[in-house]
């Protein structure tokens, strides 16, 4: 494995694991001064199970991204892209990431 891209390998481990849709899970990876930017694009209907209630999920796998860059001494950030082009016909309207987030507080 390359260590330089261990953190996408793991990120792409466990995200696919979380979500009923592991074909449509895109994962970039981005080096530059600031460090590694990862950006996660999953299907409109895994989302929900990616930030998980308040958040919960997407915070644990920004931390735990964080503690691999740290063993690799690298920044990592993971930006998760909201779906393209809204749900799926026949779904609810697409919500911003943020509407999701207040949503979710209320569960």
């Amino acid at each position: 494995m390359d260590h330089k891209e261990m953190d996408k390998d793991f990120l792409e481990y466990v995200v696919k694991a979380l979500v009923d849709n592991p074909n449509d899970v895109k994962i970039d990876r981005t080096v530059d001064e600031m460090g590694v930017l990862i950006t996660l694009t999953v299907n409109a209907l895994d989302m929900g199970k990616i930030i998980g209630r308040q958040g919960n999920t997407a915070k644990a796998i920004r931390t735990l991204l964080r503690v691999i860059g740290m063993k690799n001494n690298a920044r990592v950030n993971l930006k998760i892209n909201e779906p393209e082009g809204g749900m799926p016909a026949g779904s609810a309207s697409m919500k911003s990431v943020d509407d999701a987030m207040e949503d979710l507080k209320g569960i």
